[in-house]
């Protein structure tokens, strides 16, 4: 038994055989030179408030001389109070232990020093045998000739556990009393000193009155030892053990934990899981709190008005996107997060985006030289697939309007003119500018992706389309704003974070212009609000998800409402309840800020009003549209075409002439056929 060989090994003073055996095995303590303890890496909302703890052991190191001398004192009387006298290995507290648990007939003291504790649980196991006790001697026996006595009560105080999931004295503090270590008093430091040798067993949240009593015997040894007065002691033992109220901490205690998570999955991505965890990084999130608490308001609100309303939906996701810089400002992943219930919506569901994808179609045509006033036919057409079928796009209404300009096409979400328009400028060139400007996802090469029969994310959505308002500028979507290290060294900075230019200027505002019409006068206009705003409604095959993605110059928002299983919804279109959704959240996100309109960055620009069909300046006759130009090559030209009787069926947008629609939203779909094998979405 190890109680009964101690005596005879201690009082041979570890005979040279024992120590030559035992010394051959030992770790090497010069790695205590360069010792990085793990510590807790903290995440942070943009406000500066603490959102998350990420850690394998939750600890902040601080040093020795932070702390408050009554904590020393009563950490000394409780554990070691020959600590500054002996060498590492006390054998009279080893010979107090042998008669106290030889009188009760069982283990319960084992005489260990504060220095031998930091052996144990810096380089060996917590198995009680004889020869791990040995090794714990000896070791003790080299940290001290090693190190002085402060540095090893340092490394002591910020290593052990005290429960709770808290190592070292400052997060036992701040999970005890919500406060640093370095402000509690002296009873604070009596319940912290007492948790060392039992914390499963001493702490508060398992056992009131087991704590309190251990508190009590601390505070007893210090008055024995002369710390504090009988006095003191008598005050002190009669009052009640006050904590704060018990909050778990790590992922269990993440505060908008949408956010928080993606935010982690981003950390671990760039730097991986070991130094996440345990490097002791704060980082610095764009974490906007009271939109992200908003942004979950809202994406409830609009689940609920569905339920109302028997749209039989149940579910619903927001991203909100800052666009000059690309920070993700607020992420909403469902109507409620649950610890069961985890999938997040905004970034890992996959779904149909239907008419909202004509944006990245409309994009390359007018990239590619369209504009708002090309003439586009909506008429029947047909095409044969690569597999020898029949492909014919049709209008949501069963109608077709002839020759319209594009503006008036994406306005009223016209099927028929975005395939076609597709097909003109080709699949793989709309691909090419749909990943550029930030899809991820694959996407096929059918003319039904002009419908939208792709799979994307809400956050891919977002962030995509934020490169219209930016003026063409893309910047990656980001939760990090700066992270740093223990050691006070930046690790990534994104405060200034640089763009790539994707699209001209001129592309970007002609697509910020048309998208405004779709909200002022066409299948958004329930997500009208207070200032200008543009965006694009979605609606998928048999209704079984509702978009909207829309921007201001501030913010990039999309909203996704729809159904987990995948079942269809109750005729529930994009502009339905998720533009209200998107109007509920971005009236909120632009209250107090200055109304912006869209306008062109500072530089050289001049606006020429140009003939939308040859480019030159245009005359009374013709379809015209405002065009931006770099001094000195805008047309000098005035066109001389007679358009008029070569497009005889156009007529100006009138409010008798534009499709009729149900209180501002998507009007009837029908069930399209499969194309190459993918479920052709209808549209608005």
């Amino acid at each position: 038994m190890i109680i009964l060989v101690l005596p005879s090994i201690a009082l041979a003073g570890l005979t040279s055989g024992v120590v030559v055996k035992y010394s051959r095995s030992l770790p090497n303590i010069n790695s205590l030179l360069a010792y990085k303890p793990v510590e807790t890496t903290r995440m942070y909302s943009s406000e500066g408030e603490l959102i998350a703890e990420l850690y394998e052991e939750n600890r902040t190191w601080i040093p020795l001389s932070v702390m408050p001398e009554h904590l020393i004192n009563a950490i000394l009387a409780i554990e070691d109070d020959q600590f500054y006298k002996h060498s590492g290995v006390s054998f009279k507290g080893l010979g107090r232990a042998l008669f106290t648990n030889l009188q009760g007939k069982e283990i319960s003291q084992g005489g260990s020093t504060i220095t031998m504790q930091l052996a144990r649980n810096l380089f060996l196991s917590p198995e009680q045998s004889y020869k791990r006790k040995v090794k714990e001697m000896l070791l003790s026996l080299k940290i001290e000739k090693q190190f002085t006595k402060d540095e090893i009560l340092e490394l002591y105080l910020n290593q052990i556990p005290f429960g709770s999931g808290a190592f070292g004295v400052e997060a036992a503090s701040q999970i005890y009393f919500g406060k640093s270590v370095s402000k509690i008093n002296l009873k604070e430091a009596a319940l912290l000193a007492g948790l060392p040798q039992a914390p499963s067993l001493y702490s508060p949240y398992v056992n009131m009155e087991a704590a309190r009593n251990r508190r009590n015997l601390v505070l007893q040894r210090m008055k024995d030892l002369g710390f504090i007065t009988a006095l003191e002691l008598k005050e002190y033992i009669t009052e009640p053990v006050k904590v704060i109220d018990y909050k778990p901490i790590g992922f269990k205690g993440f505060k908008s934990p949408y956010f928080s998570t993606y935010c982690l999955h981003e950390l671990v991505e760039k730097y991986g899981s070991e130094k996440i965890y345990r490097g002791g990084l704060r980082v610095y999130s764009t974490l906007d709190s009271k939109l992200q608490a908003y942004g979950e308001d809202c994406v409830k609100w609009g689940v609920d008005q569905g339920i109302y309303g028997y749209a039989y939906c149940d579910q619903g996701s927001l991203v909100c996107i800052e666009n000059k810089t690309g920070y993700i400002k607020a992420m909403v992943g469902g109507c409620e997060y649950k610890q069961k219930d985890q999938f997040n919506r905004a970034w890992q569901a996959r779904r149909q985006p239907g008419s909202s994808f004509k944006i990245f179609v409309y994009t390359a045509a007018v990239d590619r030289g369209f504009t708002p006033d090309t003439i586009c036919y909506d008429n029947p057409v047909t095409y044969t697939t690569t597999s020898g079928e029949s492909y014919s796009p049709m209008n949501s209404d069963h109608k077709f309007y002839g020759a319209i300009p594009l503006k008036d096409a994406i306005r009223w979400s016209r099927n028929v003119v975005a395939v076609k328009t597709m097909n003109e400028i080709g699949i793989d060139t709309v691909i090419q500018y749909a990943h550029a400007m930030g899809i991820k996802e694959d996407l096929p090469p059918v003319l039904s992706l002009a419908l939208g029969c792709a799979t994307i994310t809400p956050l891919e959505m977002a962030s995509a389309v934020s490169v219209i308002p930016d003026m063409g500028i893309k910047f990656e979507p980001t939760t990090i704003k700066k992270i740093i290290d223990g050691d006070g060294n930046i690790v990534e900075d994104n405060t200034n974070p640089g763009g790539k230019e994707i699209l001209s200027v001129d592309t970007a505002y002609t697509m910020a212009d048309m998208l405004k019409r779709a909200i002022e006068s066409g299948t958004g206009r329930n997500a009208r609000i207070d200032r200008p705003a543009a965006g694009k409604t979605g609606t998928t095959s048999d209704f079984k998800d509702a978009w909207f993605v829309g921007f201001t110059p501030k913010y990039t928002t999309s909203v996704w409402i729809g159904r987990d299983d995948n079942k269809p919804m109750n005729h529930v279109y994009g502009g339905d309840y998720p533009a209200m959704t998107w109007a509920r959240f971005m009236l909120y996100a632009h209250k107090g800020l200055p109304v912006e309109n869209f306008h062109l960055p500072e530089g050289n620009f001049i606006q020429v009003k140009v003939c939308a069909i040859s480019g030159l300046l245009a005359d009374k006759n013709c379809p015209s549209t405002i065009h931006m130009f770099e001094p000195g090559s805008e047309p000098l030209t005035t066109c001389s075409m007679n358009h008029r009787k070569n497009i005889s069926n156009y007529t100006e947008t009138t409010t008798n002439s534009s499709p009729q629609t149900k209180s501002g939203n998507d009007s009837g779909k029908i069930d399209e056929p499969l194309i190459d094998g993918i479920v052709i979405p209808p549209d608005e």
